[in-house]
């Protein structure tokens, strides 16, 4: 059993530290907000930390998921940050979905002072983040992700080192790809079964078996026939997972035209009131 900091306790961090905490680890947790800390430990046993350097101090491991590519910044650098409580030999993990271009600078920072940097972005949502059940995609040494792959096993459905920093980080935007366009074909699928006065869910037991059977079918077809958006990842997240997508592609010289329409098309649900509903929403545009 290994000694982790766990930073950043939202709706993925709290269920994926506690998972940490069941395996018999010992973990000490920071949150921006105290107030979550305090109740993670009255659930799980463990310690809170004022600060992310308080946090990391003589942990082996330290992982962070908080919301963006500042957030991640602030809890590793500064004489508060985990950088500056973390021993040489230690692991940072971050699980954040960032842009890959702070992937690799916090990366080389870290090795300045020996500490190793795993980006470890996940995919599965809150569900997955709190039966342990997530997918892990990985970009780091291979020795480095060695090391971190049993503590990554406590929440982990699968995991795999894709290749080296900022490769976890680049095979999270395949993934929100996919998301983004999958959504906006079952939206309109609905969509256009209601209208044409068919029972939906007569409708998606049958295709759900044959080829246009997809997770976001399956999981989230009832909640979206009754406009029902509390089940998961926010369109405000969503959107800044894609302006990622769209800016890295900008970088490579990649071509999403797809992506960016739906990107826009979340931006109209935002318009709608609609920042905070889960991403199965996008059918809000079509009724």
């Amino acid at each position: 059993m290994a000694k982790v900091a766990f930073l950043g306790l939202g709706v993925m961090g709290f269920p994926m530290a506690g998972h940490l905490a069941t395996k018999g680890h010992e973990v000490a947790v920071y949150n921006r907000s105290p107030a979550k800390a305090e109740a993670w430990v009255a659930l799980h046993k463990g310690k809170s930390a004022a600060t992310p350097r308080e946090a990391a101090k003589g942990a082996e491991f330290v992982m962070a998921c908080v919301g963006n590519d500042d957030d991640l910044r602030a809890v590793c650098l500064g004489p508060d940050g985990a950088f500056a409580g973390m021993t040489p030999g230690s692991v940072f993990v971050d699980h954040t979905t960032v842009s890959a271009q702070i992937t690799r600078k916090l990366a080389t920072q870290a090795a300045t002072t020996g500490i190793a940097f795993v980006d470890a972005p996940v995919s599965g949502g809150q569900a997955g983040a709190e039966n342990g059940q997530l997918s892990i995609m990985c970009g780091g040494d291979p020795d480095d992700y060695a090391r971190a792959e049993p503590v990554l096993a406590a929440y982990a459905r699968i995991c795999r080192l894709i290749g080296p920093t900022g490769a976890g980080q680049l095979a999270k935007m395949v993934n929100q790809i996919c998301i983004a366009g999958l959504m906006q074909g079952l939206s309109e699928a609905l969509a256009f079964g209601q209208k044409a006065g068919l029972d939906g869910e007569k409708v998606v037991e049958v295709i759900s078996q044959g080829a246009a059977g997809s997770w976001q079918m399956v999981n989230r077809y009832k909640t979206m026939l009754k406009d029902e958006f509390d089940f998961g990842f926010a369109v405000d997240w969503m959107r800044k997972d894609l302006g990622i997508c769209l800016a890295a592609a900008e970088e490579i010289g990649a071509r999403l035209p797809v992506t960016a329409l739906v990107d826009q098309f979340y931006k109209d649900v935002q318009l709608m009131g609609g920042g905070r509903n889960d991403t199965s929403s996008l059918i809000r545009r079509l009724k």
